[in-house]
């Protein structure tokens, strides 16, 4: 049975021609992942499945008594809604019936100990319409309620504590978790879900893996994270250039599968560009022949009539190193007995470790244990309330954070001198990517261009505001920038969240010619098993020090 069916969908913006005749089919109890780079309209094309946005043209067809959930946006709920507020507003219905039985109990003269026998005086009218009650209430799995949300909040994490809580006083991403335990608790025939695994620890987002591959309704989900693709989805819709085009499997399989089709189309865009070539310079002899002119009209006629093959697009590689240190130090950085605490709560407790120059080392934990600060405490943000942090003298960071922000160079209208260190000031999202390179460098626009270039930057992009980047955007032009300078330890924290699968791949190409040491913090698990060879594992102020990969990490504890 089919839950959603598009036919020749046409929606935009202005001019923007966002959907460009979508068509698709999802039938029940699928699973089902909608990739494409950020900017091509799957959020669009989900709000107008949900009925949040209108569409232009075309035909959109949901199975008729099906509920649709849709997680996108947080919503907007009142500034006294506790958490268990709004974990219970998923079941308003059952809500409702149980306050009417409440109220026909509370009417009753022995209402505290009301037996439906007792209830309205025993009146025939009210005794019927209590055991309607009891019976809807029971249909609608309301005597259910207490062990789903429990069951929910467990794999969510939802502790006692932020249960009882203020919605509106949770972290971003807090909100997020709790308004994906929202969704998942309305028991609905369609889940929409908008990148449910951002803010997710590792934990949650092994829950909620086994939560949708057991769930019966059907799934369509926008996500980035590639092993969650892996382990939910069994089919595959890309929206490119405003188009769908399908795939039969899980992540890994569509991208071999679009590799084969890029190599295929290009095989025969090549043979049709020949052909092409040789009936034109067939068409020009003939026109040298006065007597040929009709074969001349021949020939063009031909290549018109051809179903013309697009020219396979494909991103450019990185073609420019990072500036390694000729020689780093064995041990590049060393904790002696580190102490660190925010109030009462305990980040590291006599923490003794060091990073040597062959490691790789991912940094994980529960959200709020301390990873960030970790990071600062190497980059000299933060001070240890005792013991020491030490970094070899000839160990230049290199830190990517998972917040961007440019700053303002003083006296942009002048250069500075070329490899000296700029001063940084105030805000800099007003400069174009151009000047940005420019001014923090002190180079020529024409050397400025060339190394851009090599970071995907053309023409038209290096005149972008840096402001006005996209997430991808920026993480490529601060690494471009990062660069520029020789660098002996690479700090990453975060650095595929919220990008699409190509801008992820082009951050792990980077990372990749980097070869020097690495510590970073990431929930992406196929980030996780590309790079790692080391582990700290991060709870209640402990490092626990693992050698080997994520994968062996993950089967040995």
């Amino acid at each position: 049975m089919i839950d959603i069916a598009t036919h020749d969908l046409n929606k935009y913006y202005g001019s923007n021609h966002v959907l460009k005749g979508i068509t698709f089919e999802i039938y029940s109890g699928e699973k089902v992942g909608l990739l494409g780079k950020n900017g091509s309209g799957k959020t669009t094309l989900f709000k107008v499945i949900s009925g949040d946005e209108p569409y232009e043209s075309g035909d959109l067809i949901k199975a008729s008594g099906k509920k649709v959930e849709i997680l996108a946006q947080i919503p907007v709920f009142a500034e006294d809604n506790t958490v268990e507020d709004i974990l219970r507003s998923s079941f308003k219905e059952v809500t409702e019936i149980y306050s009417a039985m409440k109220e026909i109990e509370g009417g009753s003269f022995a209402s505290q100990t009301a037996h439906p026998c007792s209830l309205g005086d025993g009146n025939p009218a009210v005794l019927k319409k209590y055991g309607q009650l009891m019976d809807e209430y029971e249909r609608l799995g309301g005597y259910d309620v207490d062990v789903k949300i429990e069951k929910i909040c467990n794999g969510m994490n939802i502790d006692e504590g932020m249960r009882s809580s203020f919605f509106r006083l949770l972290s971003g991403g807090e909100k997020t978790r709790v308004n994906l335990a929202r969704i998942l608790l309305r028991d609905c025939d369609v889940l929409l879900l908008d990148e449910p695994t951002n803010h997710l620890d590792l934990p949650t987002l092994k829950w909620l893996e086994r939560f949708l591959h057991e769930y019966r309704g059907t799934v369509v989900v926008i996500s980035h994270d590639r092993v969650f693709l892996d382990n939910v989805v069994t089919r595959i819709i890309e929206i490119e250039v405003g188009k769908a085009n399908f795939y039969t499997g899980n992540n890994s399989w569509y991208a071999e599968e679009k590799q084969r089709r890029y190599i295929s189309q290009s095989q025969q865009y090549e043979r049709q560009q020949k052909e092409i070539k040789r009936l034109e310079d067939r068409a020009k002899w003939f026109l040298q022949q006065d007597r040929f002119t009709t074969k001349h009209h021949h020939m063009y006629k031909r290549i018109e009539q051809m179903d013309k093959i697009d020219k396979p697009a494909t991103s450019k590689k990185l073609t420019e190193d990072f500036a390694a240190v000729e020689h780093i130090a064995k041990e590049v950085v060393s904790f002696d007995l580190v102490c660190k605490s925010f109030g009462d709560k305990i980040l590291l407790d006599n923490i003794s470790l060091s990073i040597n120059r062959s490691d790789c080392i991912a940094l994980i934990g529960a959200n709020g244990c301390g990873k960030t600060t970790l990071l600062k405490l190497i980059m000299g943000e933060e001070a240890c309330d005792s013991g020491s942090v030490k970094v070899s003298s000839n160990a230049q960071i290199a830190y990517l954070p998972q917040i961007i922000r440019f700053h303002d160079v003083s006296h942009p209208a002048k250069l500075a001198p070329a490899g000296s260190t700029p001063s940084m000031t105030g805000d800099g999202e007003h400069l174009t990517v151009l000047e940005t390179m420019r001014y923090a460098f002190g180079l020529t626009e024409e050397r400025a261009r060339s190394i851009l270039a090599n970071f995907q930057f053309g023409a038209q992009d290096v005149q972008k505001k840096v402001g006005n980047l996209s997430g991808g955007e920026k993480s490529r032009l601060k690494l471009c920038m990062l660069m520029q300078n020789k660098m002996g330890l690479l700090i990453l924290d975060e650095p595929t969240n919220h990008l699409d699968i190509q801008s992820r791949e082009w951050i792990e190409n980077a990372v990749t010619e980097c070869g020097g040491p690495m510590l970073f913090i990431s929930h992406d698990r196929y980030f996780l098993n590309k790079f790692a060879n080391r582990i700290w594992s991060m709870k209640d102020g402990q490092i626990t020090d693992f050698y080997g990969s994520f994968d062996e990490y993950m089967e040995r504890m």
